[in-house]
């Protein structure tokens, strides 16, 4: 090969890509369980973390793409798991809301972090908290350096 750059082996993207599409087989099913996507089950965390937030304050939790959080709080709201109003103090923020299918649904979603877990088994939990900061710094790299477009205005506004 000419280029020694362009080996897939050399790619930390094609890494974090196989990760990504494994991580997404591994949960299907235990979220599948839920009658959630993985984006809507990220919503969910954030809001059973802090019910009662605007949708600006959960673009920057989840970091999902404001268009297609629209998309995702619209069909939760069909599914009856969240509500989105207008603030009392400011009727051009929106609140989201976990409503009572939604909280009981913690219940459920508790044991998926567990069983994802041991998809890596043979992984020392050390180990993986040192893969969550060499993340955090790869994201906070990315974020700053290339000005990724984090799209943070939902239809819903904030």
């Amino acid at each position: 090969m000419k280029y020694d750059q362009l080996k897939l082996d050399q790619q930390l993207c094609h890494r974090l890509y196989i990760a990504s599409n494994g991580l997404t087989r591994a949960y299907r099913p235990l979220l599948d369980a839920l009658n959630l996507t993985y984006p809507q089950y990220v919503v969910m965390m954030a809001l059973w973390e802090e019910d009662g937030i605007t949708v600006q304050t959960l673009l920057q939790k989840t970091a999902v793409n404001g268009g297609a959080m629209s998309l995702i709080l619209k069909k939760m709201m069909d599914k009856k798991l969240l509500s989105v109003t207008p603030s009392d103090e400011d009727k051009r923020k929106k609140l989201i809301h976990l409503l009572p299918t939604g909280i009981q649904l913690q219940e459920q979603a508790a044991e998926v972090p567990t069983k994802i877990q041991c998809s890596f088994a043979n992984i020392e939990k050390s180990d993986l908290h040192q893969l969550i900061n060499l993340l955090d710094k790869v994201l906070i790299n990315l974020l700053d350096k290339v000005c990724l477009d984090l799209d943070t205005t939902a239809e819903f506004d904030s």
